[in-house]
C-alpha cells in the first residue's frame, strides 16, 4: 500500500507479465545452434537469424555473422535461421560447399513438406515481404499466390482447387478470415492450419492481459512482425498499449501504483531483455530513481548471463538416453518437446503411447537419434514404455509372478501373444491342462500366464498359461482344505457319477459320497438318488489330505427313517409299497429306503393261500394297512388284506340291493359275496 499526494490510501495494483511471453522454443532452438557452430568455425546466419537488435550483436559478439545470401559467406558455416529458406537457397549453399546447420522451426519445416508435396495450387496466408513468407513460397511447386487480408482475396484468380495455409505466426482470426473468403473464389478449397499452436497461445494470453490491463507493454524487437501483431493485438483492446524493444523505450506517465499494467514479449525476444522492461516497472512502482536506459556495464551482465543460460542447454545427448521434456508443439504426424537441448525434439505419432497429449505435458521420450539428417533430434515415447514394461516384466519373472496378456496369432505348435506390449510365445502344450484342438479360440482372448523362458537379446518371452491353472487350482485346494472339518455339513455340487458313488465339488475340491452313503436303504446306482449339477447338503465323515481323499455322506444329512417311523407311520393308515423279498412265512413290502413292513402270509389275501407267491410278487406295488410299528425291535407290521376287506365293505355298504337285481344278481349272489367278505 502507498500513500497518494493528498494523504489518502492507494492500494498498489500487481503488474502481470504473460507466462508465454519471451522465446518460442524455435527460436531458442536456432540460437543455440548456432552458437555452437560459431564455437568450430566462421559462422553467418542467412539474414537475421531472429528480429531482436539486443541478441543479433549478442551473437555478433559470438562469431555469428549475418549474410543476405550464400554468395557472401566465403566458407565455413552457413545457419538456416528459424524462419527458414528457400529449396534454392539450400542448393546454392550446398554448391558453393558451405556446412548447413538448419535451425529452421519444426512448425515452418512441416509447412514447407506441406506446399512441397501439393498437386494443387498454393495460397500463403501472410505477409509477402515476411522471410517465413518467402521461403515457403520457394519449396511450392506449382502456383502460388500470397495474401495478407480479406481484400487482398480479390487478386486471387477463380480456381478450381487449391492448398490453403498460413504463416506460423499470424493471428488465427486473420486466417480463418482470409481462408472463408477465399472459398468463394476456390470451387474445392483444401485448408490446412499451420499456425503454430505456440503464437496462439501467446496471442490468447495477450488478449485476456490487455483486457484487463489499463496499460500494456509489448517487448520486442521494431523489425519483428510477430511482436507487432502482439502489439495490434492488445492495441486493440487496450488503447494505451506501447511496443518497447528495451527499457529505455518505456513511456513516462505509467504509475503501476494506481493502474493494471500488463507485459507481454514476442518470441524473439530474449528474457534479460523482458527482465530489464519488468525490473523498470518495479522502479517506478517504487519511485526510486532510474535512469532512462540502464548501463552498458547491466546490459553485458545480461546479455552474459543470457549466454550462460544458453550455453547451460547445450548439454550432449545421446541415443538411447532417456529424458523428460515439456511438449511444446502438437500436431496430426508428431509432437515437439523441449529436452533442454540446443534443439527440441520430434516424436512421431506413432512412437507416442498416449496419443492425448497437450502442450505443457511433460513425458518421459528416449533420444532415438541426435541428428536425423536435417538437424532434428528424433525421440520415441514408445521405447522408454516397452523399456518399463520390459523391466517390469524381468521383476515379475523373477518373483515367479503372474501376467496379463492377449492372444494375437495362432502359429505352428502354439499362440503368439501381446504381454505389455512384448511378443510372447505360448506352447500349444502350455495353453490348457487338456489338449487343445482349436488355437485359434484362444486369439483375441485375455488370458493370465506365467513367463517360463526369456530371450533378453531378442527381447521375446515363453510363457505358460497351463501352469497358472495348476498353481491357482492348487493354491485354491490349499484354501478349501484349510476350512474343512470333519462332522461339518456343508453344500456341495455333484460333478460327476460313477457306479461306486458321487463325486461331490465341496469349494474347490472333490469329495467322494460312497453309493452305501446316499441313502439309508438300498439302491443300484446314485444317479437313483442324485443328479449332475444338483446341489446338496453333504456331512464331512473323513479327511486324508496327504492323499487328497474326501469322504463325504449324504445320507447322514437325512433322519434315519426308524426314528420317524412311529410318527410317520400311525396304526390304521393305509400306504402304498413295493414288495422287494418273499419267504414262506410272509412279504416284506419297503415302505421307503431304508423302511421295510412285513406282510404275515395270513395278511396277504382274503382267502387263505398254500404260498405268499399265489398273492403277490416281487416288483409289485402293493396298497397296505399299518397293523404296528414297534421302533425298538425295528418291525412294521402291515396287511394286505385288512385293505381289501375295508374296500369290500365300502362297495358293498355303498351300492343298494335293487342294483343287484338290476345287474341280474339274486340273494344268493348276495350271500355269495356276504360269505367272501366274512371268511
Amino acid at each position: 500500500m502507498t500513500r497518494g499526494a493528498d494523504g489518502g490510501r492507494v492500494w498498489a495494483v500487481p503488474i502481470r507479465i504473460g507466462s508465454l511471453a519471451g522465446f518460442c522454443s524455435g527460436v531458442r532452438s536456432a540460437v543455440g545452434v548456432a552458437m555452437e557452430a560459431a564455437k568450430r568455425q566462421p559462422c553467418a546466419s542467412l539474414g537475421p537469424l531472429i528480429h531482436n537488435p539486443q541478441v543479433l550483436e549478442m551473437l555478433r559478439r559470438e562469431g555469428v555473422t549475418v549474410a543476405d545470401n550464400p554468395d557472401r559467406i566465403a566458407s565455413g558455416t552457413v545457419v538456416i535461421r528459424s524462419h527458414g529458406v528457400s529449396r534454392e537457397m539450400i542448393e546454392r549453399c550446398e554448391r558453393r560447399g558451405l556446412e548447413i546447420a538448419d535451425a529452421t522451426c519444426v512448425c515452418v519445416k512441416r509447412l514447407h513438406e506441406l506446399v512441397a508435396s501439393s498437386k494443387v495450387p498454393v495460397c500463403i496466408v501472410g505477409q509477402a515481404d515476411h522471410p517465413e513468407v518467402k521461403g515457403t513460397a520457394g519449396w511450392c511447386a506449382g502456383d502460388v499466390y500470397i495474401v495478407d487480408s480479406v481484400e487482398s482475396v480479390a487478386g486471387v484468380p477463380r480456381l478450381e482447387e487449391a492448398l490453403a495455409v498460413a504463416q506460423t505466426t499470424i493471428p488465427p482470426p486473420l486466417f480463418q478470415a482470409v481462408t472463408e473468403a477465399l472459398r468463394a473464389r476456390v470451387g474445392k478449397l483444401v485448408v490446412r492450419n499451420t499456425v503454430c499452436l505456440a503464437t496462439t497461445r501467446r496471442q490468447e494470453e495477450a488478449s485476456g492481459l490487455a483486457a484487463w490491463a489499463d496499460a500494456m507493454i509489448v517487448v520486442g524487437g521494431f523489425d519483428s512482425q510477430n511482436t507487432r501483431k502482439l502489439y495490434e493485438t492488445c492495441k486493440a483492446l487496450c488503447p494505451r498499449t506501447w511496443q518497447v524493444e528495451s527499457a529505455g523505450d518505456i513511456p513516462e506517465g505509467l504509475n503501476p501504483a494506481r493502474e493494471n499494467i500488463g507485459i507481454t514479449a514476442g518470441a524473439s525476444t530474449p528474457d534479460w531483455v523482458l527482465k530489464e522492461v519488468v525490473n523498470r516497472m518495479n522502479d517506478i512502482e517504487q519511485n526510486a530513481p532510474v535512469t532512462q536506459q540502464a548501463p552498458v556495464e547491466t546490459q553485458e551482465t545480461e546479455s552474459a548471463s543470457f549466454l550462460k543460460d544458453m550455453e547451460a542447454t547445450l548439454v550432449p545427448i545421446r541415443p538411447g538416453q532417456t529424458i523428460t521434456g515439456t511438449v511444446v508443439q502438437v500436431t496430426e504426424d508428431e509432437v515437439c518437446v523441449n529436452i533442454g537441448y540446443k534443439s527440441d525434439g520430434l516424436v512421431k505419432r506413432n512412437d507416442l503411447v498416449s496419443k492425448d497429449v497437450h502442450v505443457g505435458d511433460e513425458i518421459d521420450v528416449e533420444v532415438v537419434k541426435v541428428n536425423d539428417g536435417e538437424g532434428n533430434v528424433l525421440l520415441s515415447q514408445r521405447n522408454v514404455v516397452s523399456r518399463k514394461n520390459w523391466d517390469a516384466l524381468m521383476a515379475r519373472f523373477d518373483e515367479g509372478g503372474y501376467v496379463e496378456g492377449v492372444g494375437r496369432e495362432a502359429v505352428k505348435g502354439g499362440l503368439i501373444a501381446n504381454v505389455l506390449g512384448v511378443r510372447a510365445f505360448i506352447p500349444a502344450s502350455q495353453l490348457s491342462q487338456r489338449y487343445v484342438e482349436k488355437i485359434e479360440d484362444f486369439v483375441g482372448k485375455p488370458m493370465k500366464l506365467k513367463i517360463i523362458e526369456v530371450d533378453k537379446t531378442k527381447k521375446r518371452i515363453v510363457c505358460s498359461r497351463k501352469q497358472v491353472i495348476a498353481e491357482e487350482a492348487t493354491s485354491k485346494k490349499k484354501e478349501a482344505w484349510a476350512k474343512l472339518a470333519e462332522g461339518e455339513i456343508i453344500t456341495g455340487t455333484v460333478r460327476r457319477l460313477t457306479d461306486f458313488g458321487a463325486f461331490v465339488d465341496v469349494g474347490g475340491v472333490d469329495g467322494l459320497v460312497h453309493v452305501t452313503d446316499l441313502s439309508w436303504g438300498h439302491i443300484k446306482h446314485p444317479g437313483d438318488v442324485v443328479q449332475p449339477n444338483q446341489e446338496i447338503r453333504v456331512k464331512i465323515l473323513s479327511l486324508d489330505q496327504e492323499r487328497d481323499r474326501i469322504q463325504l455322506g449324504y445320507k447322514q444329512t437325512q433322519p434315519r427313517p426308524w426314528e420317524i417311523a412311529e410318527e410317520k407311520y400311525l396304526p390304521g393308515s393305509i400306504v402304498e409299497g413295493k414288495v422287494v423279498r418273499i419267504t414262506t412265512f410272509g412279504a416284506f413290502v419297503e415302505l421307503e429306503p431304508g423302511l421295510d413292513g412285513l406282510v404275515h402270509i395270513s395278511q396277504c389275501a382274503l382267502s387263505r393261500i398254500a404260498k405268499v407267491e399265489d398273492a403277490v410278487q416281487v416288483g409289485q406295488s402293493v396298497r397296505v394297512k399299518v397293523l404296528g410299528v414297534d421302533t425298538v425291535a425295528k418291525r412294521i407290521s402291515l396287511s394286505i388284506r385288512a385293505v381289501l376287506e375295508d374296500e369290500a365293505f365300502m362297495y358293498s355298504d355303498e351300492i343298494p340291493g335293487e342294483a343287484f337285481e338290476n345287474d341280474g344278481l339274486g340273494m344268493d349272489g348276495l350271500g355269495e359275496a356276504e360269505g367272501v367278505a366274512g371268511s
